[in-house]
């Protein structure tokens, strides 16, 4: 017996001389298991592997996270007491050597940032020749970057790597850049990104003055290249790169009295138009004309010209006639830029958001109006084309209703080298998916054809083609037109994909691509 116990206290301490040193390692294991950090300035712990998951809260530059799955771009992680997704395009492992001395140069157009250093990689965005970003570090044949917020991998192939002079203390009084390319005193900058930082110049080592939001509206003093120049507060002005904004300009919002010096006259696009007693498609008609027809301009109220009809006056729509305007003559050819190969310089692009207002367009199944975000896909191409040096008009900046009719006449009136119709799908059959590019006439082939190539090396929505498509906007107009279908809000996994900021911001980019291959060509 007393043998027995003497076996099994042996046996205890043995127990406890394996558990304990196992136990304390164990703990000292627990708190070393952070392997990553958060490089992006904001990053959103999720409770899925994708942009459409519930955000559980938010992680800043420099935390620290512990991984332990990962599924494609997206790695599950432990942030504290959280445990969720992020995306691995915004970490780096917590012993990668930091290069923020340095800065890389882009050599090549179109010049794809992934989100891992690996040819398989998605796609976040691109750089054109002579774009210069932050190098966060170096790996192999690669290079993680920061180009103004967006952090990914390129290939060092492609780029110079400089390091970034030493540079004389700079006085903290605010100062006024001189820009080369004057704007209109009108010009409004709106955000686009959630979060967009303010430089003291339009350089991506500047110093940071501020930070502006998405939604927020400045003036513009200013462009200089890719950079535009904001009145940041009353005291502070300061750089923010245009990719992530568009650009307003109020005085298109005020109803004015125009003088005949400015706009001459009226030419009737449509047979059987109205010719009204007032400025309103419910006053009485007076007259009815057909295509063809011209009318000196006396005035405009609202949406409508008033005209010289006899010895009265009458009221027409502006959106179904084209204007001879004295200023109009002196633009498109004389003031242009001439265009270089990898630019959009001269040419006058129509981006039209379809329905808005009380046109919903189609509702998905999670509840998505097709208005909301062909808006927001809109905007986010007309960013893209004006920084390649496109003249950009669209149709609607906001949740407002726009005839079909005066859209085309919008084309016709700025004589647009291009109409592009943004819109997403749906059907009765919600297994149905994938993206289509619609064009009517021959002259509108070459174009569409080109923008579904470029948005298919982008997205990865099922490709439904190049088709015809008998819509108004294409039918009635004399531009070379296409519209979009962006894919089928009635399919719900479809829906979530598309209404991802990561979607629009690549499948705006393909459009954006397609327009400067098909102009690239001599079109």
């Amino acid at each position: 017996m007393r043998t027995k116990l003497l076996h099994i206290m042996i046996i205890f301490v043995l127990i406890l001389t394996i558990a304990i040193p196992s136990k304390i390692n164990g703990q000292s294991a627990f708190a070393d298991t952070s392997d990553l950090k958060v490089t992006g300035s904001i990053l959103h712990l999720r409770e899925g592997p994708g942009l459409s998951y519930p955000i559980i809260t938010m992680l800043e530059e420099g935390d620290s996270l512990t991984s332990f799955a990962r599924e494609g771009d997206w790695i599950q992680v432990k942030a504290g007491n959280d445990e969720g997704w992020v995306a691995s395009w915004l970490t780096a492992p917590i012993n990668a050597k930091q290069t923020i001395d340095k800065t890389i140069i882009s050599q090549v157009d179109r010049l794809n940032i992934r989100t891992e250093p690996e040819i398989s990689s998605a796609i976040l965005g691109q750089l054109s020749t002579g774009n210069q970003a932050n190098l966060i570090e170096e790996s192999g044949e690669w290079a993680k970057i920061d180009w103004n917020g967006l952090v990914g991998w390129v290939s060092t192939d492609y780029v110079t790597i400089n390091n970034i002079p030493e540079k004389k203390a700079d006085s903290d009084k605010p100062v006024i850049e001189v820009s080369t390319k004057k704007v209109n005193k009108d010009t409004t900058f709106t955000v686009l990104v959630d979060t967009l930082n303010v430089r003291k110049k339009p350089d991506l080592n500047a110093k940071k003055v501020g930070s502006v939001k998405k939604g927020q509206a400045f003036k513009v003093l200013a462009q200089e290249h890719n950079w535009v120049q904001i009145q940041y507060n009353k005291k502070l002005s300061g750089w923010v790169y245009s990719f992530y904004g568009t650009f307003s300009n109020v005085e298109k919002t005020k109803s004015t009295s125009s003088s005949s010096t400015e706009l001459e006259s009226v030419t009737i696009i449509y047979n059987g138009t109205n010719l009204r007693t007032d400025a309103t498609t419910t006053a009485e008609v007076v007259e009815r004309v057909d295509a063809g027809k011209s009318y000196p301009i006396v005035g405009a109220k609202d949406d409508f010209y008033e005209i010289q009809l006899g010895d009265k006056t009458a009221f027409v729509a502006n959106w179904v006639v084209t204007t001879t305007s004295n200023k109009a003559v002196t633009t498109k050819e004389n003031t242009s830029e001439p265009r270089k190969k990898g630019t959009l310089n001269g040419l006058t692009i129509v981006v039209d958001a379809g329905h808005g207002g009380n046109d919903h367009g189609t509702t998905g199944q999670r509840g998505t109006d097709e208005k909301d975000i062909t808006l927001k896909t809109a905007s986010l191409l007309a960013s893209k084309l004006r920084a390649a040096g496109a003249n950009v008009v669209m149709t609607r900046e906001s949740d407002e209703y726009v005839a079909l009719r005066k859209r085309v006449s919008i084309g016709h009136q700025h004589e647009a080298d291009a109409f592009i119709s943004i819109h997403y799908d749906a059907t009765d059959d919600s297994s149905i998916n994938g993206f289509t590019s619609y064009y009517l006439n021959s002259n509108q082939k070459g174009l569409a054809e080109a923008i579904h190539n470029g948005l298919s090396s982008k997205i990865d929505l099922r490709d439904r083609g190049a088709q015809q498509g008998n819509f108004l906007v294409l039918r009635e107009n004399r531009q070379k037109a296409v519209l979009l279908e962006l894919g089928f809000l009635s399919n719900a996994s479809e829906e979530r994909v598309v209404t991802t900021a990561k979607f629009r911001e690549q499948a705006s980019l393909g459009i954006y691509q397609g327009i400067l291959n098909y102009f690239n060509e001599g079109n």
